[in-house]
């Protein structure tokens, strides 16, 4: 395989769930294979206070940021132990600020989390937090969910959903440099995805249709060997599949029956009839998926 962008840093957050610990869990080994250092990330979100009529303690700010001081330096010891180098970064506001902020200061190549945390006040990790940080970080996101706890395995088989845009071309791109220290054969799997609208099919059977889809079934097929031609000459196993329907969930469908280890793509893709990898479809994804999902956002130019 050609050389790729390494890997240094690794943010993963944490709310202290289980879901948080999978995360945990596989950063630790993504950092132990790219020899790579850990910033372990809690946000602190102060809560409402109770009542207008009760003042909230005077401590209160002060003994909530020592508790998750406390508990995020267990954490950071836990992962440590391992083998993986760890540090700690406790932040006081919003859970997907105090992760997007941290991010970008500490320019991480990776920043991994769970999709679902804790409930209640003391919540980190619900989707709203995870759909920000896909929406907007500026490196790539890897999210696990509660099935992926204790599940941490060899990446072996790796599903990249393709419309050919740029945006998945680089989720490829990243799901090697991901894969670029681990020994043993990896299998990818190109999927593109063609649909034709609600609109299209609402009328029933078109006498043209069925030769329409024969027409771009054979296209997408074309284009995924023109994709798998360069990734196999670096030695890897690369299979093509071309589906026709929903797109999130046939890649979840897809991701499924072959096993797929992780699911790797673009946070948003071409547009119009055309279109695969919306943000729509990434964040479905995300959230449904039985595997880890890698997502990738392009920046502006």
């Amino acid at each position: 395989m050609t050389d790729r962008t390494p890997i240094r840093t690794v943010l993963v957050a944490t709310d202290f769930s289980d879901t948080a610990q999978a995360g945990i869990d596989w950063a630790v080994e993504l950092a132990r294979t790219h020899q790579a250092q850990i910033v372990l990330v809690h946000g602190v979100m102060l809560p409402n206070r109770a009542t207008d009529f009760v003042p909230s303690p005077p401590d209160l700010t002060e003994k909530l940021q020592e508790a998750a001081s406390g508990r995020l330096n267990e954490a950071a010891e836990r992962a440590s132990g391992r083998g993986a180098e760890v540090i700690t970064d406790l932040r006081i506001g919003l859970p997907s600020q105090a992760i997007l902020e941290a991010a970008e200061e500490r320019a991480v190549d990776l920043v991994v989390l769970g999709t679902r945390g804790l409930s209640g006040l003391q919540h980190l990790l619900l989707g709203s937090t995870a759909q920000r940080v896909v929406q907007h970080a500026k490196c790539p996101v890897l999210t696990v969910h509660p099935g992926d706890i204790d599940q941490h395995r060899q990446i072996r088989t790796v599903l990249v959903p393709t419309d050919f845009s740029r945006d998945a071309e680089l989720s490829t791109s990243v799901a090697l440099d991901l894969l670029a220290k681990q020994p043993g054969e990896t299998t990818l799997v190109l999927l593109h995805v063609y649909h034709l609208p609600y609109e299209y099919t609402a009328y029933g059977s078109i006498p043209t249709s069925l030769d329409y889809f024969k027409d771009v079934e054979g296209a997408a097929e074309e284009r995924l060997r023109d994709l798998a031609e360069p990734l196999a000459s670096e030695g890897l196993s690369v299979k093509t599949v071309a589906r026709e329907g929903y797109p999130p969930e046939v890649i979840v469908g897809e991701a499924e029956a072959i096993g797929a280890d992780l699911i790797a793509l673009g946070t948003h893709g071409r547009s119009g009839l055309t279109h695969l990898l919306l943000g729509s479809t990434a964040e479905r994804v995300v959230h449904h998926a039985s595997c880890p999902v890698l997502t990738v956002r392009r920046q502006e130019e």
